[in-house]
């Protein structure tokens, strides 16, 4: 089988006929009854790093990757504090961007910025009163 890309044309057409109520309802029906598409499992390792295994409802598996403890933590740590991404950054002084590559580990955080992450991982209440 061979999958073809649509037309800008064939996409209008497609948007157009489509009821998202319906596959809304659809979609929460099959939640409901414990049917799904695509199942995400995390399973922690003995080491701290996580397992992130994607797999497709006929057993097909799409992902299988395991997670750095480091990734882990950081967004652990933005996590506790209740800041989106933006306000997070803000508050460790460096670009949302940045704050985006350490939480998918394309890069690493500065000694300094390494230390605010341990703190906010320790302390979430006092980052978010110093974010206020």
């Amino acid at each position: 089988m061979t999958t073809q890309k649509m037309t800008t044309k064939q996409l209008a057409e497609w948007e157009r006929g489509r009821d998202l109520n319906a596959e809304l309802r659809e979609a929460i029906a099959d939640a409901k009854a414990g049917r799904w598409a695509r199942k995400t499992e995390f399973m922690p390792m003995p080491d701290g790093r996580i397992r992130r295994r994607v797999t497709r409802n006929d057993g097909t598996v799409e992902r299988d990757e395991v997670i750095p403890a480091g990734r882990i933590a950081i967004a652990a740590a933005r996590a506790g504090t209740g800041l989106s991404q933006a306000q997070f950054a803000a508050l460790l002084g460096v670009s949302i961007r940045t704050l985006q590559d350490w939480e998918q580990g394309r890069r690493e955080p500065s000694g300094a910025a390494r230390t605010l992450l341990r703190i906010a991982a320790k302390h979430p209440r006092i980052v978010r009163e110093a974010a206020a």
